[in-house]
Order: C-alpha cells, then sequence, then structure tokens
C-alpha cells in the first residue's frame, strides 16, 4: 500500500515537472537574444519595436522601428496588431525591458522574437546608427 502511494505520488511530480519544464522551454524557444550585427542583418525589412518610452525614443531610434511604451498599460494590445507567426525584433535601452517583455510577448503567442542584446546602448557601441 505504501509503496504505491509512493509510486503514485512519484507520477505526479514527474508529470508536474514536465508539463511546468515544457512551457519554459516553449517559450525560451521562441526567444532569441542577438548582437547587434545579427539584429542589423536579420531585422532589414522586418517589424521592429522600440520599446522604451517616447523621450527615450526621440533622442535616437534605429531607423524603422516603432514605438511602443512597455509601461503603457496597453502594451500587449499594441504588440497584438502584429502577426504572431512573424519575426518580431524588439530592443529597449540596455536589455533589461525586452528582457521581461520578451517573455510577455511569448506567453501571448508570438513565435519569433529576437531581442537586441544589450539594447540601443550596445548598437552604439558596436557603432551603429539611430535617427531623430
Amino acid at each position: 500500500m505504501k509503496t504505491t502511494v509512493k509510486l503514485a505520488f512519484l507520477v505526479l511530480i514527474a508529470v508536474l515537472g514536465i508539463s511546468c519544464n515544457t512551457k519554459s522551454q516553449s517559450q525560451s524557444d521562441s526567444i532569441t537574444v542577438i548582437a547587434p550585427t545579427e539584429f542589423k542583418e536579420k531585422s532589414a525589412n522586418q517589424t521592429i519595436i522600440d520599446i522604451r518610452t517616447p523621450q527615450e525614443f526621440r533622442e535616437g531610434h534605429i531607423e524603422g522601428a516603432v514605438n511602443i511604451n512597455y509601461y503603457d498599460n496597453n502594451f500587449l494590445d499594441q504588440i497584438a496588431k502584429y502577426d504572431k507567426n512573424q519575426p518580431l525584433f524588439i530592443y529597449c535601452r540596455s536589455g533589461n525591458r525586452t528582457s521581461s517583455a520578451s517573455k510577455k510577448i511569448a506567453d501571448y503567442g508570438f513565435t519569433q522574437i529576437y531581442d537586441l542584446e544589450g539594447g540601443i546602448l550596445y548598437w552604439l557601441k558596436n557603432n551603429n546608427e539611430t535617427v531623430k
């Protein structure tokens, strides 16, 4: 009897562990952090979203980027206007906001999220230009 209860408990733990791991695995499969050079190459003619504040955006942004403020209450509603099956290239100032934003976007169902490593600061440090 005790062996049966222990076995049932172990099976339950295993099933729960697999189901939790599957979600985080699929989320991490959707998000790719890429260096500025690769970001520049891959984002040509793609959707680029700058998730900084409008003031930060006006100070300089990657050419072709759309500004969707991560701190807006309707952030995900604005992101939802894009095709979930198309690549989405996102960046912020230093990479901190995109880390949490990428997870939210992946949870929302986007399958290809490219996060600019180090944000726009690293972009500039690698001699890439911005526009105002």
